[in-house]
């Protein structure tokens, strides 16, 4: 409708009136039938009351009369266009007052009586017969609004023929303009807005740029959900660093939101941290009943076991967290109990592999549940986050099952020498494995490491590991057995420094004596990063006469290229996102992405801290957050940062200097001094000229500033260190850390 029509509701009165005829030809072939039928009930209910007084010949002749009625009104309807014919040529001003002395509903009504007079006299009528009943009386009032919405779709949609974008919008419209009000029309649009859609945060806290420190936050509006919450062992250069556990200050700065911990399985790159992260956000922690009592056992060990609240979930189980809901599902890895996240989110499905690998011969408990993670692909998942750490790896994973040949067969082979093997602690199925052939080859069975003795001990209680009596003894008891009858089972297999199996190989430890009548099967593969320390551990086991043994005595826990594949043929994800390794595996991962028929663009590499927004119409980066790693030095956390680090790094690397002087206060002259002292740096005792051309410098160098009269000793312990670095460098070539003490001495 145009604004000239929306001000001068009068104009629009006149058109109306001019397009009544062709309306009420409408009215003539698409509802005068409805019309007789609704004036046949009207009458039908009259009858109802009237039954006793009137024969079925006079309602027929009753309804010929209300018909007769209707006619006309055809007529009255060129009446109408007569008298606006008159109305219009009597001028505006006429019209106007009608419009200002007759209310809004009574004008409305007036000009649809115009149109169907009949019906208005039948209501009447209706009405104000004192023996209709108030069902009646509703029913009538209901007819005849319907009508009237059917006169009012009639004539919108006459208009429209007519005037096209410039007829009313709406009926509401229609009515202000027929009462005079002024009208301003909303903009119009094509159809329906469309809704946004909804998005859900994925925030990587950790586990992308290396194996380990696992941890993945999940964000809707007021929800966060957290899967896993592990820990990552320090690198060579970490110099006194026992752990690296996760930065979650942003999870403290919503800790409102987060409404629990939910964990795929028991190794420590996936719960290691909860003993620390607990004590800072105290949420409930999900999972499943082996990965729960390991838990359990480590927040003992803290003392926080009490105050923490840990929920075991079945397979197939489903719990509801804030705006989310996670089902746990049975996968195969390592370790018993495994599972993958279904996480049903306002903006869609979200699947979580955890670490897994399709075994279809495991040795505990039954294969991946790939009927299920097929139902989810059907209802349509919207991304999933697959682990990558065997990305780079060509075909399948081999069963666990196959290990288990390998030891028989080794164990018959040195059937007349100790058998030490080192594996996970966590590998509860390969240990049973060990045992099984122990068993059969009647040997004696000694578990050996702390983590592996808590492992056992806990996967014992719960049935999760079967050990023939009379196998297991302590280690104490080792030397009443023959060596050929006794077999070692240690951690160590990473070549951790602390570990069992290091001990031995650089015979630190009481109670094992590494000999060459040893056989030492390293049935686990070196994890990226610890290949060094793993070559020196067997270099130190070669050297003492011993066997190792490495080959065909492990078969990774991870999925290979085509299991990853087979898990995107299953759930056909909209969005990949891998997870779980280094920058090279993640990137093999979006190869086998693309390999499966994903767009290069739906493949997101992420970054830890990186804030990706997931819906159905995108998939990015939107922001980023702290994320890293805090130290853990003892009972120290987070006290040991980076400039720490690089001090130790500087202290092992070059050693350290001291600058020792006295100034006398008030007048700063020098009263002794300086003396160097050195450690780790050179032997003072053979490099005497060394050390007193070094001494001479700062003398130099401490004369000038008092000379000068610089009487701030910040900057002359700096002026002094920068001497004293320059001729090192050029002297030795060496950069030691140089501390410059300066002592304030009170002249009586």
């Amino acid at each position: 409708m145009n604004e000239k029509e929306t001000k001068n509701p009068l104009e629009a009165i006149k058109r109306l009136k001019a397009l009544q005829i062709n309306m009420n030809k409408e009215l003539k072939s698409e509802n005068l039938s409805d019309n007789y039928t609704e004036d046949a009930d009207t009458l039908s209910e009259q009858n109802d009351i009237q039954e006793s007084e009137k024969s079925d010949t006079d309602t027929a002749s009753k309804a010929k009369k209300v018909r007769s009625k209707k006619t006309p009104s055809l007529m009255e309807i060129a009446y109408e266009a007569e008298q606006e014919k008159e109305l219009k040529d009597s001028g505006d001003s006429e019209l106007e007052k009608i419009l200002e002395k007759t209310p809004q509903d009574e004008l409305i009504d007036n000009f649809f009586d115009s149109i169907n007079p009949a019906k208005k006299k039948t209501t009447k009528k209706n009405t104000s017969s004192a023996s209709s009943s108030k069902t009646a009386a509703k029913k009538a009032s209901v007819i005849s609004m319907a009508e009237k919405e059917q006169h009012e779709d009639i004539l919108l949609k006459t208009l429209r023929s007519i005037d096209g974008p410039s007829a009313p919008a709406s009926k509401s419209t229609l009515s202000s303009i027929l009462s005079g009000e002024t009208v301003i029309e909303p903009k119009k649009t094509r159809g329906r807005k469309p809704k946004a859609p909804k998005k859900v945060k994925i925030i990587p806290l950790g586990g992308l740029e290396q194996i380990g420190m696992n941890i993945t936050a999940f964000e809707y509006e007021d929800s966060i959900i957290v899967v896993d919450c592990g820990l990552a062992f320090p690198s060579d250069d970490m110099l006194g660093i026992d752990l690296v556990i996760p930065d979650v200050s942003y999870l403290k700065e919503n800790y409102l939101k987060v409404k629990g911990f939910c964990i795929t399985h028991g190794h420590e790159d996936h719960i290691g941290s909860l003993p620390y992260i607990l004590k800072q956000l105290n949420v409930p922690v999900y999972g499943t009943r082996l990965t729960l009592a390991l838990i359990n056992k480590k927040l003992v060990e803290h003392g926080i076991d009490r105050t923490s609240t840990l929920v075991e979930v079945k397979y197939g189980q489903t719990v509801e967290l804030g705006d989310f809901k996670v089902e746990f599902i049975k996968t195969n890895h390592s370790i018993a109990d495994s599972a993958a996240l279904a996480i049903f989110s306002p903006a869609g499905i979200i699947f979580h592999t955890g670490d897994f690998k399709i075994d279809y011969t495991p040795v505990f408990g039954e294969s991946n549940d790939l009927q299920r993670m097929a139902e989810i692909g059907k209802q349509g998942c919207l991304a999933m986050l697959c682990e990558s750490t065997n990305a780079i790896k060509p075909g399948f994973t081999m069963s666990e099952r196959t290990v288990g040949k390998t030891f028989d067969l080794l164990f018959a082979e040195h059937r007349n020498k100790r058998i030490l093997v080192a594996t996970f602690a966590s590998n509860v199925d390969r240990v049973q494995q060990i045992i099984n052939t122990a068993y059969k080859h009647d040997r004696k069975v000694v578990v050996e490491g702390r983590s592996m003795v808590n492992v056992i001990g806990v996967a014992g209680e719960l049935n999760y590991i079967s050990i023939p009596e009379g196998t297991l003894i302590d280690i104490d008891h080792l030397k009443d057995y023959p060596p050929e009858k006794t077999v070692i089972i240690t951690t160590g297999s990473q070549g951790e420094s602390m570990a069992a199996l290091s001990r031995m190989s650089s015979s630190l430890h009481k109670k094992v004596t590494i000999t060459s009548e040893d056989v030492v099967i390293m049935s686990s593969s070196p994890i990226p990063g610890n290949e060094k320390a793993v070559n020196k551990v067997i270099n130190e086991l070669s050297i003492k006469g011993a066997e190792v043994i490495f080959q065909d005595t492990h078969v990774s826990g991870h999925a290979c290229q085509e299991e990853i594949k087979l898990m995107y043929s299953l759930l056909r994800p909209k969005y990949s996102l891998p997870i779980h390794g280094e920058y090279r595996h993640r990137l093999a991962q979006r190869g086998i992405a693309e390999a499966m028929g994903m767009a290069r663009e739906n493949v997101l590499i992420m970054s830890s801290g990186d804030v990706v927004e997931v819906s159905e119409k995108s998939c990015e980066v939107v922001n980023h957050v702290e994320a890293g790693g805090i130290f853990v030095d003892g009972l120290g956390i987070g006290d040991v940062g980076n400039i720490v680090l690089r001090d130790r790094q500087n202290l092992a690397q070059n050693g350290i200097i001291i600058v020792a002087m006295s100034l006398e206060r008030g007048t700063n002259r020098l009263l002794s001094g300086p003396d160097i002292i050195s450690r780790g740096f050179v032997y003072i005792r053979e490099s005497g000229d060394l050390i007193s051309e070094a001494e001479e410098v700062v003398r130099n160098a401490v004369r000038d500033c008092l000379s000068a009269e610089v009487n701030d000793w910040i900057k002359i312990k700096s002026i002094t260190r920068d001497a004293l670095s320059d001729f090192l460098w050029k002297k030795i070539k060496r950069n030691p850390m140089i501390l410059p003490i300066i002592m304030d001495v009170h002249d009586r």
